[in-house]
């Protein structure tokens, strides 16, 4: 299952800390949460920053580290259950509509040079007339 969004992403970890500390009656560190729901330290590291932010959780410095504890899970149902997915699909539409104008704007500028090209050959062709009258 892939985790795409935050709000996921923060159930899962808070899901793995009320585990952790069941099981070890202490607070987990982030490394422990990472390796309970195989995330990436990277990954876990972040997410936590993020839900830190957010009020979902605490991290607090202690004798062995860093300790991640829930500070008030329901702050989780406010973040928006919006997907990587969405994410790509709007970007993707923002470049297409940049692609059409400047295939707009291309076309422009070919129409404006196609008539400066006639105007250029009108007047040339005058001259010549001029030229041959004389």
């Amino acid at each position: 299952m892939k985790n795409t969004d935050l709000y996921t992403c923060a159930h899962l970890i808070v899901a793995a800390i009320r585990i952790y500390e069941h099981k070890n009656t202490a607070p987990p560190s982030v490394e422990e949460v990472c390796k309970s729901i195989s995330f990436s330290l990277e990954q876990g590291h972040l997410i936590c920053n993020k839900l830190k932010d957010s009020g979902v959780i605490d991290i607090i410095e202690g004798a062995y580290g860093p300790r991640v504890c829930i500070k008030d899970h329901l702050e989780i149902e406010k973040i928006p259950k919006e997907s990587k997915e969405s994410g790509i699909k709007s970007d993707l539409k923002k470049f297409q509509d940049s692609q059409k104008k400047f295939s707009k704007k291309i076309e422009a500028m070919q129409v404006q040079h196609k008539k400066k090209q006639q105007d250029l050959f009108a007047e040339l062709d005058q001259k010549l007339k001029d030229k041959l009258k004389k």
